[in-house]
């Protein structure tokens, strides 16, 4: 049977469709945007698998070469080590990614790079506690805070990544001292996620909590009067100013080895280093771009502080001490 003309061309352009394949962590608003974008400007389709940054790392090692992922995005400096441990990134040669993201925040060999920066910081009572009093991480172990202290687990990967920069910052004895320190000031047994370590602070159960600065944020911007009532009586404080800086991490990702359209995923690796990019990247969680030429969100204009800068990468690769240390000192 002889096809009609119109149909082959129709074939050909399927067959010849660019595309790329993206495994991602992150699944906030205007991502779509995002990818909708980077196919108007190149032609290029974006297929989306999204899922929890460790089940899709299996994934990509279960399918091995047959994976057709072709960039792994995910959230952490510590989960962007595992994925360049297990051998999942390959190197990506690029002067527009070299010119977009500085240094601190992308691997020494280029086989990932940040995309966004989050500041692990200090949530206290307003009512219980004189923003005075606040200082340093380090000072969270004096007696003053003995029992007042609100904090994920340790297998929450950052609180392995905010100690991994200590350990970078003063050595492993000085964060081991750190982590025990925490341990016997907590208010409770570590339990539940950022948001509820800043909701148990307003509640009573604590007095100064760790968490990352956006899920303060989205509490601002919920319509439910339960969570205004939680920032009303919650203040927000960026520690170590003139001492360090504040620890930032990042969301990160990178060329998969292997993938089958390696060309179309640098271009989009390059797009979401630009600016424009950068800039919904980082309103889609209330986030920092690691672009300094990308504005951050208008609401986090008046969070302008002291950033620690301690490369990402220093921060991952301290991930299995960190572990050992919480273990060590029976933070659970």
């Amino acid at each position: 049977m002889k096809l009609p003309f119109v149909f082959l061309l129709f074939v050909a352009a399927v067959l010849n469709a660019a595309e790329v394949n993206l495994y991602t962590a992150r699944h906030y608003p205007g991502d779509q945007e995002l990818y909708d974008r980077f196919e108007e400007k190149t032609g290029i389709k974006v297929n989306v698998v999204d899922g929890s940054g460790d089940a899709l790392l299996e994934r990509i090692k279960a399918e091995g070469d047959q994976s057709p992922a072709d960039v792994f995005i995910t959230v952490d400096a510590g989960r962007l080590w595992a994925a360049e441990e297990d051998g999942v990134f390959v190197p990506v040669e690029s002067e527009v990614i070299l010119a977009e993201v500085p240094a601190e925040f992308r691997h020494p060999d280029n086989l990932w790079f940040g995309l966004t920066k989050r500041a692990r910081v200090l949530f206290y009572a307003k009512d219980r506690v004189d923003p005075e009093d606040l200082s340093t991480y380090q000072a969270l172990i004096t007696p003053e805070w003995n029992d007042r202290i609100l904090i994920r687990s340790s297998s929450n990967v950052y609180n392995q990544s905010l100690l991994g920069m200590l350990i970078a910052e003063e050595g492993e004895e000085a964060a081991e001292e750190w982590a025990a320190g925490m341990v016997e000031n907590f208010a409770r047994t570590p339990q539940s996620n950022d948001t509820g370590q800043i909701r148990a602070v307003a509640a009573g159960q604590g007095d100064v909590a760790v968490a990352n600065h956006y899920y303060f944020v989205r509490l601002l911007l919920s319509d439910d009067p339960a969570d205004q009532e939680v920032t009303e009586k919650v203040g927000i404080f960026f520690p170590n100013q003139g001492e360090g800086g504040t620890h930032v991490n990042i969301s990160g990702g990178g060329l998969v080895k292997g993938g089958p359209n390696p060309d179309e995923a640098v271009q989009f690796l390059e797009f979401l280093a630009s600016p424009e990019a950068q800039e919904i990247l980082a309103s889609g969680n209330a986030e920092f771009p690691v672009n300094p030429n990308a504005k951050s969100p208008e609401i986090l204009e008046a969070y302008v502080f002291e950033e620690n800068n301690q490369p990402s990468s220093v921060i991952g690769g301290n991930n299995p001490e960190a572990i050992r240390i919480f273990d060590r000192v029976g933070w659970r």
